[in-house]
This record gives C-alpha cells, structure tokens and sequence, in this order.
C-alpha cells in the first residue's frame, strides 16, 4: 500500500459552477486544473485614499481648467461691450472709393495733427457767393458798385477815397447776422472737439468757422475777420461792436475820432536869429476804418506767419477744400507740408499741384511721391462730407453740431 504524500497532493479547492453550486477539482502536482495552468489570484490593491470630492469636481478644479475657466470669464466680459456695427447704409455701400479712402485714413487712429486749408467754396451752401465762379461769384456781381475793376472793393488804395462800395457790400455779407454755418464747416469743428484739428487755415472773412464752434485758437483767419477793427490812416484799433453798427445800421464808413498830435514848422524872417520854431496842435485823425480784414496791399496777420512753418511741419493730414489755391501765400501751403503727409482735396475741380488719384499707386517704383499721397474728390463739399461722415458713423454727431449752431429763423 503506498504511502500518502502531502507534498505530492494538492487539495482540493471550492469553486463555484454556473448554477452557483459549489464543486470540488482536484489540482494535481504540477498546478494545472484537469490539464490546464491555474494562475495565482491577482492581489487585491488599496483603494485610494477618498478626498471628499469627485472625479468630476477635481478635473474642474484642476490648475489647468481653472485658467480656461479664467479666459472664458474675461472673454465673456469682453464681448458683453461689443456692439455689432449695423448694416451699412446705400449711400456707404455706394460711396465713391476716393472718400472710402479718405474714411480709412480718419479711422485708422493715425491722424492727430490734421490741417485744415478752405476757400469760399465751403460758404456757398450759406448764400455766400464766392470770388471768381463765371455768372454766380462775387466779382461777377459788382457792376452796382461802378468799380473801375472787381478787385477795388477790397483795395486798400480805393477805400481810403471811396469807401462806399465796401461799405454796402459788408452791411450784406455780416458775420452772424444773415448766414449759418454749412455742414463742412461743422465738419472741422467736430474734427476739433475729437481731438484730431491741429489748426484751421482759412481765407474766409465770414467768421462761419467761429460760429460753427472752432475755437480761435485751432483758427488762422489768413485775411482777417470782422470783430476787431482799424483807421486805415493811423492804425488806431477801433471798438469793433461799434464798426459793425456804423456800418450795418447807418450804412457809412466810420471815422476815427482818436486825437492825435499835429506838428507845423513856424519858420521866422530871414533877418530873424531865431532858430526856425515847432508848434503843436491836437487835431482828431479823421481817417477811415475798417474791418480787420485783410485788403489788397496788406500785409497777412502776424499769427499766420508765426505758426504756418511749425504747423505744416507737425501736419499729418492735409485737408484743403473749397478753393481755387490762386490767392498768394496761403496758395503755397499744400507745398509746406512734409514729404509723407497726406494731402486730400475736397473741391469742384483739380487745383494746384493735387493728382487726380484716390489714395496708394499699386506701381511698385514711382519717383512720383505727390502721386501716392494725394486724394481728390470732385463735388460738392457738404455733400462729400457728408457721405464721409456716414460711413465714420459721424453724421448724427454732425447734424446736431450743424443744428445747433444754425441762426434763429
């Protein structure tokens, strides 16, 4: 009878079948389960230790979401003060390329230091007429006046002996009394109150720009204005509340009264010893005055002269509309500016040294620098900067600056 081995016998172990009744298979010695390899039971490992919060909460919490979650709060932030642009309007989408350009430059946040060069262009849609238009402008329309030619109205030479014409022609063309600012000259004085006018350079004696809301300070007024006056024979200044009453109520030139020192030689006799004598007498001038604007054979006022050379130097942007660019100096201020400042014409024809292009050549080499700084839009001016101003998202802005400085009715 053999001997019983423990070592050679495995026992027999528990397991369960299908149905969940427990069986018992012998394993033999070399560990396999009726001919198959038995694998050892896998170790059991230790939970995790729990820390209160559950998967989903630890990935939210996570350095890594805690930034996305960051991003998506400012972005968030951000776009609750984005409005959406409305869709633009016909006269935006049909706006001619030349003021699509000129609306880029004023966008763009480049443009700080923009000068502004006008003519009597920009008054007309006020009533006022300009100089030199065939028919319609002022030289044409003076025959009442008998001048032996159109420009002695504004000689200095003719009105000391004959004052009248002036005289009638100012008791019309007033400032502040018949005409109201035009929505070009409301233009430049929004272009102040964004912070973008550095100086305003007319040749216009109305005064509009004034009356628009253009401080005197962002003005150059290059042929003078109408508040403050002066005898054309002394050059004593005069009240000029009380010019503008002379001239507008009683339709006659004033006279200076200022008193003044007359000096007279009282030569003696020849058989005299006496040295020849020098007598006084106070005597009133009795020259005539005048508006403190600027006549043929005058000189320009000593603002323009101090602050032209600096200005077109610091000029970004040149905008020059209303004029015919023949009146000298000021005609030369388009060739003051630097190399690379823009130049824009807004005007009813090419004048001066502007091309007639719309903003950048596309030529890869041009010698030609005029060319590609230059644009010019023919037209009306109201009319173009209006359209401008709508495409900025400006015209209500304009048209409120407009009204409120419209004359009462």
């Amino acid at each position: 009878m053999a001997k019983n081995n423990s070592t050679d016998v495995a026992p027999p172990l528990q397991s369960s079948d299908a149905g969940g009744s427990s069986v018992k298979k012998e394993v033999n010695n070399k560990g396999t389960l009726h001919g198959e390899k038995v694998k050892a039971p896998p170790q059991s490992k230790a939970p995790p230790e729990s820390t209160g919060k559950s998967k989903d909460e630890a990935t939210f919490n996570s350095p890594t979401r805690k930034q996305e979650n960051a991003d998506i709060a400012a972005l968030t932030e951000g776009l609750g003060s984005v409005s959406i642009a409305p869709k633009p309007s016909l006269k935006e989408m049909t706006a001619p390329e030349s003021i699509k350009n000129v609306a880029a430059l004023l966008s763009s946040n480049k443009y700080k230091n923009i000068v502004i060069l006008t003519g009597a262009g920009i008054s007309c849609n006020a009533g006022i007429p300009d100089f030199r238009t065939p028919g319609t402008g002022l030289y044409d329309n003076l025959q009442k006046y008998n001048l032996p030619f159109p420009e002695a109205v504004f000689d200095l030479g003719f009105y000391k002996n004959n004052p009248d014409p002036f005289v009638q022609l100012a008791s019309e063309l007033w400032p502040g009394l018949r005409h109201s600012p035009t929505i070009t000259h409301s233009f430049i004085a929004l272009l102040e109150k964004k912070g973008l006018l550095l100086r305003n350079y007319t040749q216009n004696i109305d005064m509009l720009d004034i009356l628009a809301g253009v401080s005197e300070d962002k003005m150059i007024e290059c042929h003078g204005h109408f508040r403050t006056a002066l005898c054309t024979k002394c050059k004593g200044t005069f009240d000029g509340e009380e010019c503008k009453a002379i001239i507008v109520e009683e339709k006659r030139a004033p006279i200076c009264q200022r008193k003044q020192q007359q000096q007279y030689n009282r030569r003696r006799s020849s058989s005299s010893k006496k040295a020849q004598g020098v007598e006084g007498k106070e005597e009133h001038c009795g020259g005539y005055v005048k508006p403190d604007i600027v006549f043929f054979g005058e000189a320009l006022p000593s603002r323009y002269h101090r602050l032209v050379k600096q200005d077109m130097k610091k000029a970004d942007l040149l905008i020059v509309m209303g004029t015919s660019l023949m009146v000298g100096p000021v005609n030369m201020i388009p060739e003051m500016v630097r190399r690379d400042c823009k130049r824009v014409l807004f005007n009813q024809e090419l004048v001066g040294t502007f091309q007639k292009t719309n903003g950048p050549t596309t030529r890869k080499k041009s010698h030609d620098t005029s060319a590609q700084r230059d644009i010019f839009h023919g037209g009306d001016c109201d009319d173009s900067i209006r359209t401008l101003c709508a495409i900025l998202g400006w015209e209500n802005e304009l048209d409120e600056m407009n009204k409120q400085s419209a004359l009462p009715v």
